[in-house]
C-alpha cells in the first residue's frame, strides 16, 4: 500500500506513473486529499478540546475547596460538553481513518521507471530467448493426450471426485510431480533459502497483508463459516511471518523456500487454452521470498531471475524472459519479469514463473520494518517473490517436449529423484 505521506508528496508525479499501469488515480487521490485535510482539523479540534477539558478538571476540585461552588458547577458542565464534542470528533476520525485506509487499498503500487508501457500481455517486452527448440518425432501428441496413453494424469478422474481443475496424478506421473517438487525445494536451498512449510489457508489480516485483498477477493476460495481463505501461493503465508516485524538491518537479506498446494478459482477461464495442465484451480508451486534492505532489493531482483533461470536450464527446456508492461504487472508488483517455457506440441509459451519486487507496498500493509544499527528511527523493508517453480505448465512442456517413440525422456537432473529416466 502506498503511504499517505508518498501521496503527499508525490501527488502528480505518482498520479502519471499510475498511468502506466492503466489506472487513473487523480480521482481517488482527490478524495483522499479532502479526507486526510478532514482528519487533520479534526485532530485539531479534538487536540484543543482535550487540553481545554484537563485543565477544567483540574480547576474544579479547586474551585470547590475554595468556595466558589458556582463557578465549579459551570466548569463541570463544560467539561460534559466538552466530551459529547470529543466523542463526536473521534466517532468522526475513526471514520475518516477508516475511509482514508479503504481508499489506499484501492491504489495500485507504483511501477518501476523501466516498466514499458502496454495493456496486456501482447506488450510484453522480451529480454531474451534461450535454449534449443525440440524436433518432435512424427507421432508427438498434446500433454493431456500424453497423460491418457501413459496413465500419468487422469482429469476425468479428477472431476468426478471435484470437478474441472483439480486433475488427479498417478504411478509414474505422480512420482514425476513429487520430483520435481524435491528438485526445485533443493535447488533452493543451496541457493540459501531457508526452507518452511507453512498452512495453506490464510485469515484476512495475511491477505490484506500481500495485497490479494481485496482486489483478488473473486478469485480466491473463501471458507466463510471461519473467515478463512485457501492460498492462491505459497507467497501470502510465508510472506505474513515477517507481519508486524521489526528486524535489524544486518539481518537482510532473509530468504524463505515453500512448496504448497495452491487455489485459484480462475472465474471467466475457458476455452483452447485451458486444456490440461494449462490452468487449473488447484495445482503445486514452489516458491521464493526475499526481504531485503531497499538499497539491495533491485540486485536481489537480479539474483532471483538468475537462480529461476539456472533451474530451467537443468531441466533443458527453452524459454524467454519477459519484462511486463504496465497492464500485465500485478496490482502489488513495481517491477516482473515472467519466464515461459516453450510446450512443442501445443506450439506455444508457457509461462511457469513470475518473478517480482514489490518494494515497500507489500511491507506497508505488513507493518513490516526495520532499524538501521545505532538508529531508532525504523524504516520499510522491501519485499520480492518468485515461483521456482509452478509445477504445472512445466510438466506439459517436460512430458511433450520428451516425448519419443519409446515413451517421454525425463530430463537427467530429475533422473536421481524419480528413480526411473522413461515414462513408458
Amino acid at each position: 500500500m502506498l503511504s499517505l505521506k508518498y501521496i503527499q508528496e508525490n501527488k502528480e508525479e505518482a498520479i502519471e506513473a499510475l498511468k502506466i499501469k492503466n489506472f487513473d488515480a487523480k480521482e481517488i487521490f482527490d478524495k483522499i486529499t479532502i479526507l486526510d485535510e478532514k482528519r487533520k482539523a479534526n485532530q485539531i479540534k479534538l487536540d484543543a478540546n482535550s487540553a481545554e477539558m484537563n485543565s477544567l478538571s483540574k480547576e474544579i476540585g479547586m474551585l470547590f475547596k475554595s468556595g466558589k461552588a458556582d463557578e465549579a458547577n459551570a466548569a463541570k458542565a463544560k467539561t460534559g460538553e466538552l466530551k459529547e464534542s470529543i466523542s463526536e470528533l473521534n466517532t468522526e476520525m475513526t471514520d475518516a481513518i477508516s475511509q482514508l485506509n479503504d481508499l489506499l487499498l484501492k491504489i495500485p503500487n507504483i511501477p518501476h521507471p523501466t516498466v514499458p508501457a502496454g495493456k496486456g500481455e501482447e506488450e510484453n517486452v522480451i529480454e531474451r530467448t534461450e535454449g534449443e527448440m525440440p524436433n518432435l518425432y512424427e507421432g508427438a501428441i498434446p500433454h493431456w493426450e500424453l497423460a491418457k496413453k501413459y496413465n500419468i494424469i487422469d482429469f476425468e478422474l479428477g472431476n468426478k471426485i471435484t470437478g474441472a481443475g483439480f486433475p488427479l496424478y498417478r504411478g509414474k506421473g505422480a512420482i514425476f510431480q513429487r520430483a520435481l517438487i524435491n528438485f526445485f525445494l533443493d535447488e533452493n536451498r543451496k541457493a540459501g533459502y531457508e526452507e518452511v512449510i507453512p498452512p495453506l489457508m490464510v485469515n484476512e489480516a495475511s491477505g490484506y497483508g500481500t495485497g490479494q485483498l481485496p482486489d483478488k477477493d473473486g478469485q480466491m476460495y473463501h471458507a466463510t463459516e471461519d473467515n478463512l481463505y485457501l492460498i492462491p501461493t505459497a507467497e501470502v503465508p510465508v510472506t505474513n511471518i515477517y507481519r508486524d516485524v521489526i528486524l535489524k538491518a544486518e539481518d537482510f537479506p532473509i530468504k524463505n523456500t515453500a512448496y504448497s498446494a495452491c487455489f485459484r478459482r480462475e472465474a471467466g477461464s475457458y476455452g483452447k487454452d485451458v486444456r490440461g495442465l494449462n490452468r487449473l484451480h488447484q495445482f503445486d508451486k514452489v516458491e521464493i521470498v526475499q526481504l531485503q534492505h531497499p538499497d539491495k532489493s533491485y540486485e536481489a531482483l537480479d539474483t532471483m531471475v538468475a537462480h529461476v533461470e539456472s533451474i530451467i536450464k537443468k531441466l533443458e527446456l527453452p524459454y524467454r524472459l519477459l519484462r511486463l508492461c504496465g497492464g500485465d504487472t500485478s496490482f502489488t508488483a513495481a517491477l516482473t519479469f515472467d519466464f515461459e517455457v516453450f510446450s512443442a506440441a501445443q506450439d506455444k509459451w508457457l509461462e511457469v514463473s513470475s518473478v517480482s519486487n514489490f518494494e515497500s507496498y507489500q511491507a506497508n500493509r505488513l507493518k513490516l520494518r526495520f532499524k538501521e544499527k545505532n538508529e531508532k528511527k525504523t524504516q520499510l523493508a522491501h519485499t520480492l517473490n518468485g515461483s521456482a517453480l509452478a509445477l504445472p505448465r512445466m510438466v506439459a512442456a517436460l512430458l511433450e517436449n520428451n516425448q519419443c517413440a519409446e515413451g517421454i525422456r525425463i530430463p537427467k537432473a530429475l533422473v536421481p529423484y524419480t528413480g526411473f529416466d522413461l515414462i513408458d
